[in-house]
């Protein structure tokens, strides 16, 4: 599988889209604005990322504003919360193969780099 998860009005997405080419390379791209992730999308990343915590933003305005700091969450918390609302997705999920690339750190898009020289060879 070749995917991104991503989000077309964010700068941060789309520049990181831009310097890879990602949308050239044969990868399956879904603004999850436009096009919700599914209970299913959100296993999936689970299931390679070890768990919803490390899909989940605390970068997001609604972490705050809904008051989610002071709140003790669990997994069952993290899920839910990133199935009602888009912005709690840490962005961009890049999926290739069974490797999966979670946020915009600059570490997070090195690795996403090195990894797609690696699979165009």
């Amino acid at each position: 599988m070749k995917k991104m998860y991503y989000l077309g009005t964010c700068s941060t997405s789309q520049g990181i889209i831009e310097s890879t080419k990602i949308d050239t390379k044969g990868f399956a791209m879904q603004d999850i604005k436009t096009e919700k992730i599914s209970p299913a999308q959100l296993d999936e990343m689970k299931a390679l990322a070890g768990s919803y915590e490390a899909l989940f933003s605390r970068r997001a305005m609604k972490y705050k504003e809904w008051g989610l700091k002071d709140k003790k969450l669990i997994e069952k918390d993290y899920r839910r919360y990133i199935l009602d609302e888009y912005t709690f997705l840490k962005r961009p999920v890049t999926i290739i193969g069974d490797k999966i690339f979670i946020g915009s750190e600059k570490k997070t898009i090195e690795a996403l780099k090195q990894e797609l020289k690696r699979s165009n060879k």
